[in-house]
């Protein structure tokens, strides 16, 4: 350790700690704190070239090597390792001719909402402007916009990347497109991501808000949604789910509309019908950077239980299913949200996730949790997850996604054949594991 200590204190320019230096646990710890990552060497670059120089050290010392920014999507720890913190390298610059939005890799979603706002233009961001930018866009990113634009993923334009062998690659569809098409989706397997450009779309203000409901009302409500949403604008995203509050459980509706008010209206009331009235809330037109609140308080860092699925349909049974594990479990989820997808979701964006053809996922979170009961709601999610295998398409959404092992089917087999020939050829030491992995090729 010493000695990959000396070589990176001397070769980079941001600080780098050793365990039990001041600094070293607020740079290890992720987001995400299911994992409690204990590396030998805690390092935070600060340019492209101080990346090269940690990926150098890691390998030139045998040490495993875990990436991370924010740490929202943390899954494994680089225990006797090193751990590279990209959260320093932060930037946004906007061309506001061409559209685009230049970052680099430490940047979050706030920062880009904020710099793209005056110039009427909006990113495909996700619901927290707290989540980093290049790892939600590496998983795929799902927003607010996504069923009008696509995936964040395919609104990808040129990286600067970090290969496994320490080597600085530009690549877009004309350079190392095979690259540029595995970034689309494919997380962070090929390599540390330290510049990202990607497309702006001309929304500046959009019908928007959060309405709560009765708890009884979250099954008529979710049966109307499903048939509803088949009708659903593409300019419309919305979302339903069933909360547990201190007090009390409640159905929340989540709704970005593109488009003008009125017309938004009009498409909701069948749906705001069924609900009924409001016990909180409303809809409004809002500047697209403010979507960024509907789903505020914006959760602290915390331990979680995670299970996610996508389907076709949603037959009467996966509707009670969901309802009962909120209501009727208090060591179940506390959150389950039923999203809409289809529209320019379904659609090939030409990356590895190709076209979706679920129309609806189910993402159930049990937050906030200690040692009293993390035991607890893990086994109550796993007999979720168990009662909704029937009626799931088996496939999943790798920013959703919590269970390494599943990995595999946030992809077609022929994509996933195809990510796995390029991991081989562009780290086929599998340096970059301590993620959402996806293995070398044989």
């Amino acid at each position: 350790m010493a000695d990959a200590e000396h070589e990176l204190r001397t070769a980079v320019k941001g600080p780098v700690y050793r365990r039990g230096q001041a600094g070293y646990d607020a740079v290890r710890r992720p987001w995400r704190r299911n994992v409690d990552p204990r590396p030998l060497l805690a390092v935070e670059p600060l340019s492209t070239e101080d990346v090269v120089n940690v990926v150098r050290t890691a390998l030139g010392h045998a040490l495993p090597l875990a990436v991370q920014a924010t740490g929202h999507g943390a899954l494994n720890c680089a225990d006797g390792g090193i751990l590279m913190s990209t959260a320093r390298m932060t930037g946004v610059r906007i061309d506001p001719r061409r559209r685009v939005a230049r970052v680099r890799a430490g940047t979050r979603w706030g920062e880009v909402l904020a710099a793209a706002a005056p110039y009427g233009l909006a990113p495909l961001s996700g619901s927290s402007p707290e989540v980093g930018v290049i790892g939600y866009t590496l998983g795929g990113g799902l927003g607010w916009l996504s069923r009008l634009y696509g995936f964040a993923a395919d609104s990808l334009v040129r990286a600067t990347l970090v290969t496994a062998g320490g080597e600085v690659l530009e690549t877009d569809a004309e350079h190392e497109p095979d690259l540029w098409w595995a970034l689309r989706g494919g997380g962070g397997n090929f390599g540390v991501v330290t510049g990202l450009e990607f497309r702006l779309h001309p929304v500046a203000e959009v019908y928007a808000g959060t309405l709560i409901f009765p708890v009884e009302r979250a099954l008529p409500t979710l049966a109307r949604y499903r048939e509803w949403a088949l009708t659903e604008q593409d300019a419309s995203n919305t979302a339903l789910a069933v909360l547990r509050l201190p007090d009390r459980a409640v159905l929340a509706l989540r709704v970005c509309h593109a488009g003008a008010a009125g017309q938004a209206a009009a498409h909701l009331a069948p749906l705001l019908a069924a609900a009924g009235p409001s016990l909180a809330g409303g809809l409004s037109p809002m500047p697209f950077a403010k979507t960024a609140t509907l789903t505020d308080p914006q959760p602290q860092a915390q331990v979680s239980e995670e299970h996610s699925d996508l389907f076709r349909a949603l037959p009467d049974e996966v509707l009670g299913i969901l309802v009962e594990s909120v209501v009727a479990a208090e060591d179940g989820p506390a959150l389950v949200e039923v999203r809409h997808w289809g529209g320019a979701l379904s659609r090939d964006g030409g990356g590895p996730l190709g076209a979706c053809d679920a129309l609806y996922s189910v993402l159930a979170v049990a937050p906030e949790l200690g040692p009293h009961n993390q035991t607890r709601a893990r086994a109550r999610m796993a007999d979720l997850a168990r009662r909704l295998q029937p009626y799931a398409t088996g496939g999943t959404f790798l920013n959703y996604l919590s269970d390494p092992a599943r990995v595999p089917g946030a992809f077609s087999a022929r994509a996933y054949r195809r990510l796995r020939e390029l991991k081989r050829r562009y780290d086929p030491g599998n340096v970059f594991h301590l993620n959402h992995n996806i293995p070398p090729g044989l």
